[in-house]
C-alpha cells in the first residue's frame, strides 16, 4: 500500500470580503425591510467577514464549478504535478449549478486536464471529505499515482430575497432565515500524490474515517421539502410544477436548529471511538482543525471531550471561520491551505481534522502528518523597474524609453505569478523543476543564435551599424545553449536527454514568431525583442540563479548559465543601446519596436508557464 500526501493547496474565494453590515446589501432585504434575525444568528456564529459570488444587484458573479476550477487551478500553480496528467478529479458539494451532470464533470471542463477519471459526491459539509477518502483509496491502492480534489460551494444565490419575496411571505420562518446568516462561498483544492515533496511541505494522510448516522435521526438541514417532519412529504419534484413547489417553499434550504445540539454529541462520540481504536491519541494531537459552523459550538464540544478525558488544549484549536466564513465542503481545504501557508508548522506534527455534517448526520475525521521540508526559505521580492536604457535624447528616444519601459514593468509583474517564477521566489523549487526549466529552455535558446543571424542578413548594408549589432549578438547566443547543456549534466543527468528535448507550445509560439520577424526586409523591430531578452537576463537571471543555487544547494557550474547572465548581459545591453541609437531611428521604427517587445514579453511569459506541455 502506498502512501499518500497532500502536496499542494489552493483556495478561491470570490470578490471582495464582506462586512456584517453589508451582507443584506449583496443579499438583499426582504420586502426592503431589515432582519430581525440577523444579529442575534451572527452575535452567536462569530463570522465577521465572508465571501460571496453575487453582487449588489445580487446577479451571479461566478459559478459553483468556476469557483472550483479557480481553486483547483491554484493548487496547481504551487505542485509539481502538471495538469495534463491528473489521473483522477474529485468534487464534494452540497448543491452544483446543474442538477445533471454531475458537479465533477462540469468542473472538468472548465480545466486544463486530459482524460481523467471523475467522481462528484453530494453531501454537505462533509462531501468534502469524502472526495478526499475516494482520492486517498485509490492511491493508496496503487489503482492512481495522484488525484485532485475540491470541495465548492455557491450558496448566496439561494438566500436572494427576490426568491422569497417570489413566495409572497411578510417575513421568514427561523428555519429558512437562519442559514442566510450562516453560509457563504468559496473553494478549496489538493493535489494528491503518492510521493511527497522534493522541497517544501506535505501532509501524509494517515487515515480517514466517515459515519453516517441517517439511520438514527431526522433530515436536519435539507432543501426540496417544506418540513422534516413527514418522511413520506411529497418533494419539489412532485409538485405540479416548479413554480408551485418554489411558492411553497420547497426549494428553500432549511435548518432545523433544535437537533444541533445532537450533531455536536454524535460528533463527539464519534471522537471517543477513534480513540477506543487506537487511531487517536489525543496526547499526539498538535492541531486540530475543526470544522464548527459557528463559535458557539466551540464551547459544548471542548466541554464534552473534556468530560470524556479527551480533551485538546485550545492553543492547539486551528479555525478561520470568522475571517472566512462558513463554506461548507470547501471549509476544512480553505482551513488547511491557510494552516500549511502559516509558517506555524513543524516536522512531525499531527494535525486531526473533525467535520461533522447537519445534513443527515455524517461524522468524519481525517488526520495527517507534518513531513517534508516545512522550513522553506522564501526571498523578498525586489521592486519591480525597468533595466536602464542609456540612449541618445531626442522626443523619438524618449517616447520609445517609457514604452519600453512600462513594457517592462507590466511583464515583470506577470512573470511573478507564473508557477515556476512563483516556487523561486517562494523556496519551493525542487531540483525536478529545475531540471524541466533547463530542459525547455534550451530548446528555445539553441534557436537564438539562428533567428538573429537570419535577422542579420536580412538588414541593408546601409544600416550595418545595425547589423552590427545582432550579429555580436549572435556570437553569444551561440555559447549560451553549450553552458546550459553543461549545467544540465552536472546534475547528474545524460546529456542525450536535454539535446533530445522538444519545445513546449510556448517555446514553439515565441520561436515561430521570431523566425517569421527576422525573415522580414529590415527587421529592425526585433530590437524589442532583445530588449525583453537581454533585460531578463540583465535584471532577473542572476536574481534567480542565486535563489535556484541556494534553496537547491547547488554548484556553480549547476547554475552558470544563470549567473553568468547576470554579468555578462550588461555587455550585451550596451550592443543594443548602440543599436537604439542609429540615425536613421525614427517614430515608425520606434512603435515597430515597441509592438515587438511587448509580443516578444507575452510569448516568453507563455514559454515560462507550459513547461513540459509539448
Amino acid at each position: 500500500m502506498n502512501e499518500v500526501y497532500i502536496t499542494s493547496s489552493g483556495t478561491f474565494l470570490p470578490n471582495k470580503s464582506v462586512s456584517n453590515e453589508e451582507m443584506e446589501d449583496f443579499l438583499g432585504r426582504i420586502n426592503g425591510e431589515n432582519s430581525r434575525a440577523k444579529e442575534r444568528v451572527l452575535k452567536q456564529n462569530g463570522i465577521k467577514t465572508r465571501h460571496y459570488a453575487i453582487n449588489q444587484n445580487q446577479e451571479t458573479t461566478h459559478s459553483n464549478s468556476q469557483l472550483a476550477v479557480h481553486a483547483v487551478n491554484d493548487a496547481l500553480q504551487k505542485s509539481s504535478l502538471r495538469s495534463t496528467d491528473v489521473e483522477l478529479l474529485c468534487t464534494g458539494t452540497t448543491q452544483g449549478d446543474l442538477p445533471i451532470p454531475g458537479f465533477a464533470s462540469m468542473v472538468h471542463a472548465g480545466l486544463d486536464f486530459n482524460r481523467c477519471e471523475v467522481a462528484s459526491f453530494q453531501s454537505v459539509c462533509a462531501s468534502g471529505i469524502m472526495a478526499l477518502k475516494n482520492a486517498y483509496s485509490q492511491i493508496k491502492s496503487d489503482e492512481k499515482q495522484n488525484a485532485v480534489c475540491v470541495g465548492s460551494e455557491l450558496a448566496s444565490r439561494m438566500f436572494k430575497a427576490s426568491r422569497f419575496e417570489a413566495q409572497k411571505v411578510d417575513s421568514l420562518p427561523f428555519d429558512a432565515e437562519f442559514l442566510r446568516w450562516m453560509l457563504s462561498d468559496g473553494a478549496g483544492a489538493f493535489v494528491l500524490q503518492n510521493k511527497k515533496n522534493e522541497n517544501g511541505i506535505s501532509l501524509k494522510i494517515d487515515w480517514i474515517d466517515i459515519k453516517s448516522h441517517a439511520n438514527e435521526f431526522p433530515v436536519c438541514m435539507y432543501t426540496g421539502k417544506t418540513d422534516n417532519k413527514n418522511e413520506n412529504e411529497k418533494t419539489w419534484l412532485d409538485y405540479p410544477s416548479y413554480e408551485e413547489a418554489s411558492k411553497a417553499g420547497a426549494i428553500n434550504l432549511k435548518q432545523d436548529t433544535r437537533l444541533l445540539d445532537k450533531v455536536i454529541k454524535t460528533g463527539v462520540a464519534h471522537y471517543f471511538d477513534l480513540i477506543d481504536q487506537g487511531k487517536i491519541n489525543k496526547d499526539s494531537i498538535d492541531w486540530l482543525c475543526c470544522h464548527y459552523s459557528s463559535e458557539v459550538f466551540k464551547e459544548p464540544i471542548k466541554e464534552l471531550m473534556l468530560k470524556g478525558g479527551g480533551e485538546i488544549a485550545d492553543e492547539k484549536w486551528f479555525s478561520n471561520l470568522t475571517s472566512k466564513g462558513n463554506t461548507g465542503a470547501a471549509s476544512i481545504f480553505i482551513m488547511l491551505d491557510e494552516l500549511m501557508h502559516s509558517g506555524k508548522l513543524k516536522m512531525h506534527d499531527k494535525i486531526l481534522c473533525m467535520v461533522p455534517e447537519s445534513g443527515r448526520f455524517v461524522t468524519s475525521y481525517m488526520q495527517l502528518t507534518v513531513t517534508g521540508n516545512v522550513n522553506t526559505k522564501r526571498y523578498p521580492l525586489r521592486k519591480i523597474e525597468s533595466p536602464e536604457l542609456i540612449i541618445n535624447k531626442n522626443e523619438t528616444s524618449e517616447w520609445l524609453i517609457r514604452n519600453l519601459a512600462q513594457i517592462w514593468i507590466d511583464f515583470e509583474t506577470e512573470l511573478l505569478k507564473v508557477p515556476i517564477v512563483a516556487k523561486i521566489h517562494d523556496g519551493k523549487l525542487s531540483v525536478s523543476d529545475y531540471k524541466l526549466l533547463l530542459i525547455d529552455l534550451r530548446q528555445q535558446v539553441i534557436d537564438g543564435s539562428q533567428w538573429i543571424s537570419r535577422a542579420a542578413s536580412n538588414i541593408d548594408i546601409d544600416l550595418f551599424e545595425l547589423r552590427s549589432a545582432f550579429i555580436k549578438h549572435t556570437a553569444t547566443e551561440h555559447k549560451d545553449y553549450q553552458m546550459l547543456e553543461r549545467n544540465f549534466e552536472a546534475l547528474g543527468e545524460p546529456i542525450d536527454t536535454i539535446r533530445t528535448g522538444e519545445k513546449n507550445i510556448g517555446s514553439i509560439a515565441l520561436t515561430s514568431f521570431m523566425f517569421q520577424q527576422a525573415s522580414k526586409p529590415n527587421p529592425i523591430d526585433l530590437l524589442g525583442a532583445m530588449f525583453i531578452i537581454e533585460g531578463i537576463g540583465k535584471r532577473l537571471a542572476g536574481y534567480w540563479g542565486a535563489m535556484i543555487k541556494d534553496q537547491l544547494n547547488l554548484k556553480d557550474n549547476q547554475v552558470s548559465f544563470f549567473t553568468y547572465h547576470g554579468v555578462a548581459d550588461e555587455n550585451h545591453f550596451h550592443n543594443l543601446e548602440e543599436a537604439l541609437n542609429h540615425p536613421k531611428m525614427n517614430m515608425e521604427v520606434a512603435k515597430k519596436i515597441v509592438k515587438t517587445a511587448k509580443t516578444t514579453a507575452k510569448l516568453y511569459k507563455m514559454q515560462l508557464e507550459e513547461l513540459g506541455n509539448y
